[in-house]
């Protein structure tokens, strides 16, 4: 013990505190302000070190894009030609037939529009749109009226799958199916990007545009799984059409482009201008009785978008 005493008392200045303490650095960074007072919780502790060390990778990342930019720019450029660039088949289509439709407004004649087919293109599409025209098929297109108008396309009611146009089309020895339709819908979707219903295309419904797009599901049938589209509702016969008035992407999962109206697009244009029943779909009551299954909704929704004028098509056939 003596010698411990002994010991502190030879070494005082282990225990005396320093006189002047030296001076510490200060901090300049912006996400710790109060290290200054020397009080900094945890959490802003935490919260400073990751914002400090997503800014480091983000300038990382940057540096590493920019690296591969300057590696490779021909790379690049070559990938935006090969977007940019469509199909020239799809922009350069001849048409090979013409055909004509006379309208109609409340009984007075409006003007007359002419269409070019691509028979060479879409062969089965134009094929059926212009016998229906000409009334080669045993039916036609005469005494027909426009169901639906809306801001960028007129749609017409084409033949009914019953009644008078079904027998006609039977005797006749016209089929009304729309399976071969698809299967060109198809090959035109893939073949060519981009919007296919532009401004004054002609195009026959091969689905309703109004529903959403088929859902794919796996069906068992004969002790296999196979992939099948699930569809709801009754789908158009092939007859219907619809003029675009302007762009019109949303016909693009519904509709096959035919052909380009030539001439008459003002009368187009007139039929868009007539007024129409107001779309009433955002009604809570609406809403509540299609959810339920009301058929009284079902019926209402049919009658949107239908002008309250009769449009008929008094006159058509082909012109070459």
């Amino acid at each position: 013990m003596l010698q411990n005493l002994k010991f502190l008392q030879s070494t005082p200045q282990l225990l005396q505190p320093p006189t002047s303490a030296a001076p510490l650095p200060q901090l300049h960074s912006t996400c710790f302000p109060i290290l200054k007072q020397f009080k900094i919780s945890r959490r802003e502790l935490t919260i400073c070190s990751n914002s400090s060390l997503l800014l480091l990778l983000g300038s990382q990342a940057l540096k590493s894009k920019a690296k591969a930019e300057e590696s490779s720019p021909n790379d690049n450029q070559q990938e935006e030609e090969n977007v940019a660039t469509p199909n020239p088949n799809c922009g350069n289509k001849v048409p090979t037939k013409r055909a004509f439709l006379d309208i109609a407004i409340d009984g007075e004649p409006v003007g007359r529009i002419v269409i070019g087919l691509y028979g060479d293109d879409v062969p089965v599409g134009a094929a059926r749109f212009g016998s229906i025209v000409s009334g080669a098929a045993g039916i036609s297109y005469r005494r027909k009226e426009f169901v639906k108008i809306m801001p960028n396309y007129v749609q017409h009611g084409g033949l009914r799958s019953y009644g008078v146009d079904a027998e006609l089309a039977k005797r006749s020895g016209s089929n009304l199916a729309v399976e071969n339709l698809r299967e060109e819908w198809e090959r035109e979707y893939e073949k060519c990007p981009g919007v296919k219903n532009s401004a004054g295309t002609v195009s026959i419904l091969v689905r309703d545009p109004s529903k959403l797009p088929p859902k794919l599901k796996l069906v068992a049938r004969k002790g296999k799984l196979e992939i099948d589209e699930e569809e709801i509702g009754t789908e158009p016969n092939g007859t219907e059409f619809v003029i675009s008035i302007m762009d019109s992407p949303e016909l693009d999962a519904s509709a096959l482009v035919i052909g380009q109206v030539l001439n008459g697009m003002e009368v187009v244009k007139r039929i868009g201008q007539v007024k129409t029943v107001q779309e009433n779909t955002a009604s809570p009551y609406f809403r509540v009785a299609k959810l339920i299954g009301d058929k009284r909704a079902v019926v209402a929704e049919r009658g949107f978008n239908r002008p309250y004028a009769k449009v008929v098509i008094n006159n058509c056939g082909l012109m070459d």
